[in-house]
C-alpha cells in the first residue's frame, strides 16, 4: 500500500493526501450504503408491497368508476314501463315487510319478541363469525355431496 493506484496522482502534500483520503473515505461509504440498500431484503419486499398495493388501489378505483358507468348506462337504457314496475315493486315489498313488522309485534309474546332481538342483536355484532361458520358449513355440505356421487 506504498505505492497510489496507477490513476491517482502522488500527494504532493499531507493536506492532498487527506483530502485523497476523505475522498475515498465517502465513495467506500457511498458503496456500502448501496450495497446496503441492495442487499436489505424487507426494505426492498416493503417497497414492492406498497407499489404494488398503490397500483391495486389505483386499478380498484378504476375498475368501481366504470363499474358505476355501467350501472348509469343499463338504467338509462331500462324503458320506463319496466322502471315504474321495479319502483311500485320495491315499494309493495316495503309495504308488506311492514305489515309483517307490525303483525309481528301484536302477535309474538314478549319473552319471545325479546328472545329474538337479543339473537339478532348478537348476529349483527358477529357477523364475520356467522359468515366463517356459514361458509364451513358449505363446504362441509359440498364435500358430503360429492362423496355421495
Amino acid at each position: 500500500m506504498t505505492q497510489p493506484p496507477h490513476d491517482e496522482p502522488f500527494a504532493s502534500s499531507p493536506e492532498e493526501l487527506r483530502e485523497q483520503v476523505e475522498q475515498t473515505r465517502a465513495e467506500l461509504g457511498e458503496t456500502i450504503e448501496a450495497l446496503t440498500a441492495k442487499t436489505d431484503v424487507k426494505a426492498r419486499a416493503r417497497e414492492k408491497a406498497a407499489t404494488v398495493k398503490e397500483q391495486a388501489a389505483a386499478k380498484a378505483g378504476e375498475l368501481k368508476e366504470k363499474a358505476t358507468d355501467l350501472a348509469h348506462q343499463a338504467q338509462g337504457k331500462l324503458p320506463d314501463p319496466v322502471k315504474e314496475t321495479a319502483h311500485q315493486a320495491a315499494g309493495q315489498a316495503r309495504a308488506k315487510a311492514t305489515e309483517a313488522g307490525r303483525l309481528w309485534e301484536a302477535k309474538t309474546p314478549e319473552p319471545v319478541r325479546h328472545t329474538t332481538a337479543r339473537a339478532a342483536r348478537t348476529a349483527r355484532d358477529n357477523r364475520g363469525l356467522l359468515l366463517a361458520a356459514a361458509g364451513v358449513c358449505v363446504v362441509m355440505w359440498l364435500a358430503c355431496r360429492r362423496r355421495k356421487d
